[in-house]
């Protein structure tokens, strides 16, 4: 669709990206290995559309779509060369800081930066929505509230996992590997463990036996990687525990998580979900 809208704006038609149209609704990946299996397509998909980013003719609004959809991507391979090469400079000695408790200006305002980056538009979310009202279709203020240093909380956790994962997605899109464009499940499922483990015990290992090479050279190293290397270690326990219908629904009866399609469902949606109760009785199916 952002191929399409870039080759009509320079065919000269107007494009418009509306965000208000009402009454089309799409589920999202009900785990965290279902969203990881989705973005392995939409990966691909984005190196593809990459090479417009050179395109004669697109307009530069165009261009800039088609970086911020690779960069979405490719930022993950690069983090992870960030922390590589952090981490052996300060194994190795030569780390330009000789102690953390004395931070250059320079670090700290780009720390500083990097925050307002990933928290600044989740607080001009939570903004927006004071702005308009409607808090109360977000389970209130409190719960809004809540629900979004929840998000940032789980955010935090899963990022490491994202981050190795595509940085894999990249590697297997520029080597061109076959993908298979099978679209991941949209229904809620619990993940057996069994499921889990096949597919993200490798990393745990491999992250293990670093951790152990890390602490073997420089034990206070391991302080400083710990924001990234525990949540890989847990990677395999929190991917089952967020999976979990019965923790989704008890979030939820708590105003935990809630948006306004659930605490105001629209006609279609209640009209849909009726139909699909019915077709899922044995008799009914039978009859249709």
């Amino acid at each position: 669709d952002f191929v399409e809208a870039a080759l009509m704006r320079r065919a000269g038609y107007n494009v418009w990206l509306v965000s208000d149209l009402v009454g089309s609704y799409e589920q999202q990946p009900p785990d965290l290995l279902a969203e990881l299996q989705r973005d392995r397509r939409w990966c691909q998909g984005n190196l593809q559309n990459a090479r417009l980013m050179a395109e004669p003719g697109i307009h530069s609004v165009h261009r800039a779509m088609f970086v911020t959809g690779t960069m979405a991507y490719v930022s993950a391979p690069l983090w992870l060369a960030f922390l590589t090469l952090g981490t052996a400079l300060w194994l190795s000695g030569s780390s330009l800081i000789s102690s953390w408790s004395v931070l250059p200006a320079e670090l700290a305002g780009l720390w500083i930066w990097t925050l307002c980056l990933l928290f600044l538009p989740r607080v001009l979310g939570i903004v927006a929505v004071l702005m308009r009202g409607e808090q109360r279709q977000f389970g209130g203020l409190w719960g809004l509230i809540k629900s979004s240093v929840m998000e940032s909380g789980l955010a935090i956790v899963q990022a490491p996992v994202r981050m190795l994962a595509h940085s894999l997605f990249v590697l297997v899109a520029l080597t061109g590997i076959k993908l298979d464009w099978k679209s991941p499940p949209r229904e809620a499922a619990a993940v057996p463990w069994k499921v889990a483990a096949s597919q993200l015990a490798p990393m745990t290992l491999v992250i293990a036996l670093l951790a152990v090479g890390v602490a073997m050279i420089d034990p206070s190293a391991l302080m400083w990687l710990m924001p990234v290397g525990l949540p890989l270690l847990l990677a395999i326990p929190l991917t089952v525990l967020t999976s979990q219908i019965a923790l989704g629904t008890t979030l939820r009866d708590r105003g935990f998580l809630l948006i306004p399609e659930e605490s105001r469902s629209p006609a279609v949606l209640r009209r849909a979900w009726m139909h699909a109760l019915r077709l899922s009785r044995p008799a009914a199916l039978a009859t249709a």
